[in-house]
């Protein structure tokens, strides 16, 4: 599978591993796209897994509708959704990082009957990031998020230098720097931009709908070098997971998860895999 369309949108994915093998769906954060995955998706391919890994809402060229409106998170779980249904699966093993965590958390919250695990990297349940900022430094670890709520200039910003200081500024966050070269591409056009930025926009219209307790098994992946995501938020997130729960903190690891440490997250991942059954 290359591609799949939902709501008139096309999604370009990345299909990797024996097309006969269990389903797992990851879903990347901001500003990444789907070939984060790569490092882990070759450790799950070697178990047999099947990795599909989708450019999300926003992020693939085809799928960029306008309006903040367009990026509240059903609209961003049924994009999911249509992926499961194009693969031809009833259930599917669900992986995200950073915003793709939160993705996923409240798609195994909402629909368990079509997700057999779930496992975030670096992303707490997201009431448990709700319950943060108020009760700790979490607040001030989100600052960009009240930047991103401004029209336009966001994207001025991004794009100066043809992206150059902000793919330097994600190196600085710890990200590596190929990763951070490939982002810059998008950072500089600005109209590439607005579509990540809008699920940030979108977050005000999420306030009444908080995501519920997820039932399915949870692997949470936190590390304690994260600038963005505070321990507080990390320990509150058992507080929402009502079925078999691990909490793993990987030590002197960064925000990147993905990326940097997928030789350390991959044994994770399989072995909550094995867990979770066929």
């Amino acid at each position: 599978m290359d591609t799949f369309v939902h709501d008139g949108l096309t999604f370009e994915v990345s299909d990797s591993g024996p097309p006969d093998g269990r389903v797992v769906v990851a879903l990347h954060g901001f500003p990444e796209d789907r070939h984060c995955w790569e490092g882990i998706a070759k450790y799950l391919n070697e178990e047999g897994y099947r990795v599909l890994a989708p450019d999300q809402r926003g992020y693939s060229p085809g799928a960029r509708p306008a309006g903040r409106r367009s990026y509240i998170i059903s609209s961003l779980d049924r994009d999911v959704l249509a992926l499961v249904d194009a693969a031809g699966v009833d259930r599917v093993d669900l992986v995200g990082h950073d915003w793709g965590g939160l993705v996923a958390w409240d798609l195994a919250a909402r629909y368990p009957e079509r997700f057999r695990s779930v496992a975030s990297l670096s992303t707490p349940h997201p009431r448990a990031v709700g319950d943060a900022l108020v009760r700790s430094t979490q607040l001030l670890h989100s600052w960009y998020i009240g930047f991103f709520q401004l029209p336009w200039l966001p994207e001025a910003v991004f794009s100066r230098g043809d992206g150059q200081p902000g793919a330097r500024a994600l190196e600085r966050a710890g990200l590596d720097p190929a990763s951070a070269a490939r982002y810059a591409v998008r950072f500089a056009t600005p109209a590439a931009m607005t579509g990540p930025i809008n699920w940030y926009r979108a977050l005000p219209f999420e306030a009444q709908d908080r995501t519920p307790n997820v039932g399915v098994r949870s692997l949470y992946v936190w590390s304690d070098g994260d600038r963005f995501l505070t321990r507080a938020a990390a320990e509150r997130t058992a507080n929402y997971v009502t079925g078999p729960y691990r909490f793993e903190v990987l030590a002197g690891q960064n925000h990147w998860l993905p990326t940097n440490a997928a030789g350390l997250v991959a044994p994770l991942l399989l072995e909550h895999l094995a867990a979770a059954g066929a």
